[in-house]
């Protein structure tokens, strides 16, 4: 399966053909590489060259390294949580400049829109009222800033789920469950601001409802539009 490493670049070369093997399918999740000692001689490599390129390959998430008697090397499945965990920690953090998630709501969330008025079903449009209900609550009942913005976080969620694209699901995941901090920083806290905000999603939601997905998309641009708006005045 493997050749010997070339010697100008041994701990490298070391890690792409293993990683290419499990990529390429070759070495399967939940299977064992080879043993150490099989591992050596196929790269002709030292014991701390091939430990230091494994170690590397489980920080990539490729492998999990398990001690004892039945322990080794083994492939894992793919796994998305590295990733966003890193994602979420740079939207929390406000490490993405402000004005590179304005683009990213405006080109995106217009698109999400559309599709989940495209493929929606009468379950998802049940879960969608629930969470603009829940919205709706902490504005018409007991004023609740934070509690409206979380609620406002799984709408977009929420359609992205409907949109059934597993990246804008997992990446809208990451945005919108850590963009409260650009909010608080960046979005007035008055009570007509999320009155505002309110409408456009309950517009929102009636034409996702229909299968409108043309005007879904047109409202969804206009209100990322309309709040970033809002929030570069603020800042």
């Amino acid at each position: 399966m493997f050749e010997k490493a070339k010697q100008n670049r041994v701990f490298q070369d070391v890690v792409e053909q293993i990683q290419e093997a499990i990529l390429d399918g070759r070495l399967s999740p939940g299977e064992k590489l080879p043993s150490e000692r099989e591992l050596k001689e196929s790269f002709n490599i030292s014991r701390g060259t091939l430990r230091e390129a494994l170690r590397v390959l489980e920080q990539k998430g490729l492998i999990e390294i398990r001690l004892g008697v039945r322990g080794g090397a083994i492939v894992k499945k793919a796994s998305t949580t590295p990733m966003l965990e890193t994602l979420s920690l740079m939207v929390r953090r406000k490490e993405i400049p402000f004005e590179n998630l304005q683009e990213f709501r405006s080109s995106v969330e217009s698109d999400i829109a559309s599709l989940a008025a495209q493929r929606g079903t009468p379950k998802d449009f049940k879960e969608l009222a629930a969470i603009l209900e829940e919205a709706r609550g902490h504005l018409e009942g007991r004023y609740d800033w934070d509690a409206f913005i979380h609620a406002d976080g799984r709408f977009h969620q929420q359609l992205a789920k409907m949109a059934r694209n597993q990246l804008f699901s997992l990446v809208q995941k990451a945005v919108h469950e850590n963009i409260h901090e650009y909010f608080a920083s960046y979005l007035s806290r008055k009570p007509e601001i999320l009155e505002e905000n309110l409408k456009d999603l309950d517009a929102i939601f009636h034409a996702v409802k229909a299968g409108d997905s043309s005007r879904a998309a047109r409202l969804m641009a206009t209100h990322v539009v309309k709040f970033d708006l809002h929030m570069a005045r603020q800042s």
